[in-house]
């Protein structure tokens, strides 16, 4: 029988296997591509000392770190330092400045607002931005300052978080779960007579619930002083009407530091 190529027609498809690398058209010997292979003999495992996982390559807990690191520091100096070393959060990675704190650690009243804005961003320190001038004309009308000389009318201001959110975003769990035990020393260190919480996300961090509306003007406990959880400024500035209830719960933040020694 005769082939269906003719001489070049064949010639030319040989060309084109050798071009694309055979190198040979049989084998040696026959092969029988029905045949069973036999099963090769297993290799017996040669004993070995499995090699120790190295402490670097173990996942590292960022809440563990930040405890550590955090209890080490003895002041405050030593803890702003121990933030800026700390390496976990991603925020830091995109913020100007740690925004770590402003007013007098002496003061009575300590105030953990959320996360720098902007103008904190910008500056390097907490509520410099409208809701900061806002706040301080709230706590210059009980005539208490950040600026106050007398540390008994003085107040203390730091954030939850120290850096700031992409785009003013509210904080995720994870960051403040690995900056709260930073938050903590802060409030250790600075050991003041009462806290006030401003808004939902120090609450949070704080307390471990939110609900900022039901919260404000009930005195909590929180790191073991009293806790006072109030409105926002900036929610001051978008519902001027809750201005009302923050008078009342300035109030209440005056009445108490009159009954403590």
């Amino acid at each position: 029988m005769e082939s269906a190529l003719d001489y070049h027609s064949a010639r030319a498809l040989l060309e084109w296997q050798v071009e694309l690398g055979v190198t040979e058209a049989i084998l040696d010997a026959p092969l029988n591509r029905y045949e069973v292979p036999d099963k090769p003999a297993k290799a017996k495992p040669v004993a070995t000392a499995e090699p120790e996982t190295p402490v670097a390559a173990l996942e590292a807990d960022p809440v563990a770190e930040a405890r550590a690191a955090a209890q080490g520091a003895s002041d405050l100096e030593a803890l702003k330092a121990a933030m800026a070393a700390f390496e976990h959060c991603e925020l830091k990675r995109g913020a100007r400045n740690l925004v770590f704190s402003d007013g007098n650690p002496a003061g009575r009243v300590m105030i953990i607002g959320e996360a720098p804005g902007r103008e904190e961003d910008r500056e390097g320190k907490p509520f410099v931005g409208r809701a900061g001038q806002l706040l301080d004309r709230m706590l210059s009308a009980i005539n208490m300052g950040r600026d106050t000389p007398l540390s008994k009318d003085a107040v203390y201001i730091t954030n939850v978080l120290p850096w700031r959110p992409p785009q003013n975003r509210d904080p995720k769990p994870e960051e403040i779960a690995m900056l709260k035990p930073f938050l903590q020393r802060h409030v250790e260190i600075v050991a003041p007579d009462v806290i006030v919480l401003m808004g939902n996300i120090s609450c949070d961090a704080v307390l471990g619930r939110r609900g900022i509306t039901r919260l404000r003007g009930n005195w909590q406990e929180g790191f073991g002083k009293p806790v006072l959880p109030m409105f926002h400024p900036a929610y001051l500035l978008r519902q001027p009407g809750a201005k009302r209830e923050s008078w009342a719960d300035l109030l209440i933040l005056m009445a108490r530091l009159e009954e403590m020694p």
